[in-house]
């Protein structure tokens, strides 16, 4: 165990300016920062329109036919939007799929594939969509029958439609700008030879580029254009997959400056954002790890080895080998890793020096500590559920006779099962309780190997309902998954299947799932971080 203490602890030791517009080099790195849930509001959104400042972004979503309005406290950070408002547009179109404001904020317009139009709306304060009222619409069913994506030349006098039908964008004149009345088609220009299912349209300010959105390709396609906003002069260059973060993107839009590129989707109902380094050119872009979230939990420890979630996700619990305690974090976001806030520690060094496992009883009221070397399991009893600062040091039980190196630790539910993986003999051991939760009373019941996937096996986490068991595996740096065919007993497990992590996680110690198994979490002790991963 100490040759394994030494290594853990050895291997403890161990953004946007470039060239605009340029897909080619969009980078989405997963962070918080590049990625805002829009689920609460409409689990369809269609359509993406940012205020010009950046300041405020506007999502349309076909789920309950509306357009909905976000603050953002930090101008173009997606992570810092504030759900504000919606305005219905139900009366008009009952499946909108395309949003695009005035640049003065005066009006706005809606394209929907019930009614194959564009419906145009007077805004009496700018930007503020509870003013819309409703003003006229203009048919696009000669051209298109599914209309789905909008866009107007910054001067009003010409608009863009895309749709599925036709697979085309179709070009129309305005000979009074901005007023969809006055609209006449001019031409289109067919993009069935890079996507058959067109949703999102995009030109660059000067009119030389186009963008298109597609969910067959799951991709955004770019185009040049010879002579500005002339679609007929339009040639394909290249495009990039957005695949990794939604497999129907339906909604597009880039920050004025081309540095930003910014995709809405149905798959993951989601808005995600994309750095660009070189300006327009989609071909340089490409995808990082890790798949979500990060949290930094080197200011407490530099060598976590367990983590734990309060069930409502408010708060997270690190135990370390470097400081031998117990962190506490409060999350302002329930389950967003990314909001976490360091609150307090709780000292185990009296009981244990080398704590590798944390678990807490589903009430808050006890935590139970595993340690490498006393090989043993800690139980605290906390008068002030989940406060890990009123702890106090209750029993132990020695689980030595089975492993030497004890690293993951978790109980059944109703705490009548505990369970123990060690990287001394590759296995998971399981144990009956008589006396719930009272780790006194437990017995040593079976085991099983686990030393086909990983060799040193250092976390472990179940389904609530005891038929799926995962490992987490300092060997071969994955999440092996294992299905039981009788709940909670570990001699009916079988291998199913592995998540690497080695792009994120290099010495993976801890691991834990949401309640309803959409998000996964491991900490790493090379890293010093936790790493959330989307199910």
């Amino acid at each position: 165990m100490a040759d394994l203490i030494a290594a853990l602890q050895a291997a403890a030791g161990a953004g946007g300016g470039g060239i605009p517009w340029d897909i080619s080099t969009a980078v989405y790195n997963g962070s918080p920062v590049n990625r805002f849930s829009v689920s609460a509001q409409d689990t369809s959104p269609t359509g993406l329109f940012f205020k010009p400042d950046g300041l405020k972004i506007y999502v349309v979503g076909s789920s309950v036919d509306e357009v909905y309005s976000y603050d953002l406290s930090s101008a173009w950070d997606i992570s810092s939007a504030s759900y504000l408002q919606n305005f219905s547009v139900a009366a008009q179109e009952t499946s909108p799929s395309g949003l695009f404001f005035k640049p003065d904020g005066l009006k706005m317009y809606v394209v929907g594939s019930s009614g194959d139009d564009v419906n145009e709306y007077d805004l009496s304060s700018a930007w503020d969509i509870s003013s819309a009222s409703y003003l006229q619409n203009f048919s696009v069913s000669a051209q298109e029958t599914s209309p789905l994506g909008l866009f107007f030349k910054p001067d009003g006098t010409k608009m863009y439609v895309v749709g599925p039908a036709g697979q085309d964008v179709n070009e129309y004149d305005l000979s009074s700008a901005w007023d969809i009345s006055s609209a006449s088609y001019l031409q289109n220009f067919s993009i069935s030879a890079q996507e058959t299912s067109p949703q999102g349209l995009f030109f660059k300010p000067d009119g030389l580029k186009m963008y298109v959105a597609g969910a067959i390709g799951d991709a955004v396609h770019e185009y040049d254009l010879s002579s500005a906003w002339d679609i007929s002069s339009a040639s394909y260059l290249q495009n990039f997959s957005v695949s990794s973060q939604d497999t129907n993107p339906t909604g597009l839009f880039f920050k004025p400056d081309g540095l930003k590129m910014y995709v809405v989707g149905s798959s993951s109902d989601r808005v995600y954002s994309y750095d660009l380094s070189s300006a327009w050119d989609i071909s340089s872009a490409s995808w990082l790890p890790p798949a979500t979230e990060y949290y930094d939990v080197s200011a407490q420890d530099t060598s976590p080895t367990g983590l734990f979630f309060k069930p409502d996700g408010a708060k997270m619990y690190i135990v370390g080998l470097i400081g031998d305690s117990v962190y506490e974090y409060d999350l302002s976001s329930a389950w967003g890793i990314s909001s976490a806030s360091y609150l307090q520690n709780f000292s185990v060094s009296a009981q244990e020096t080398a704590p590798t496992g944390l678990f807490f009883k589903p009430d808050g009221t006890k935590m139970y500590v595993l340690g490498g070397n006393g090989d043993d399991i800690n139980e605290y009893d906390l008068s002030s559920a989940w406060d890990i600062s009123s702890a106090s040091y209750l029993q132990n039980f020695s689980v030595s006779s089975q492993d030497t190196a004890p690293l993951g630790i978790s109980f059944k539910p109703d705490g009548l099962k505990m369970y123990v993986v060690g990287a001394a003999g590759d296995a998971v051991y399981e144990y009956d309780l008589s006396s719930a939760w009272d780790i006194s009373s437990a017995s040593y019941l079976q085991n099983f190997s686990v030393s086909s996937q990983d060799t040193v096996p250092s976390g472990i986490f179940f389904k609530s309902d005891g038929t799926k068991m995962y490992v987490l595996g300092n060997s071969g740096d994955a999440v092996n998954e294992y299905d039981l065919s009788s709940a909670w007993d570990i001699s009916s497990a079988s291998f199913l299947q592995n998540f690497s992590v080695v792009s994120q996680v290099s010495a993976p110690q801890g691991l834990f799932f949401k309640p309803d198994g959409t998000q996964m979490y491991i900490v790493g002790n090379a890293e010093d971080a936790v790493f959330a991963y989307d199910l």
